[in-house]
């Protein structure tokens, strides 16, 4: 019995890790969205400091990830900037959530792409 025990412990502790790495999410293929498919560039500019071609246009200003700071609360857990509203933010849109409404809504990026995105997002911070 107590050999069954630590059998299944071992078994749940590498389901959980498997599931903790997958939610993390590869900051490198974030990179290949954010320059490539997302278009995040174009507005958060390439180095993420809010400057892209199309932010002189829109009021507000995109955000700038290299602060590192976030204010949208999306979860409404009191506590803003979490990876859990950087993907609802980025699922949902700026918008739907009180910030810019040009924020596109990428409903059309799997739960993988999104994590990528926000491993991206937090590499930026200086």
């Amino acid at each position: 019995m107590k050999h069954l025990s630590l059998k299944n412990l071992g078994i749940g502790l590498i389901i959980c890790l498997s599931w903790n790495s997958a939610m993390a999410g590869d900051a490198a293929a974030g990179k290949a969205i954010y320059d490539g498919k997302g278009a995040c560039a174009s507005c958060h500019g390439l180095t993420g400091a809010g400057d892209g071609a199309a932010a002189a246009a829109l009021n507000p200003k995109p955000a700038d990830f290299t602060t590192g700071s976030f204010r949208l609360d999306a979860n409404g857990n009191g506590t803003p900037g979490e990876d859990a509203d950087l993907a609802a933010v980025i699922k949902k849109g700026g918008g739907a959530f009180g910030g810019n409404a040009a924020m596109p809504a990428r409903a059309d990026f799997s739960d993988d792409e999104i994590a990528s995105l926000v491993a991206y997002i937090r590499s930026l911070k200086k």
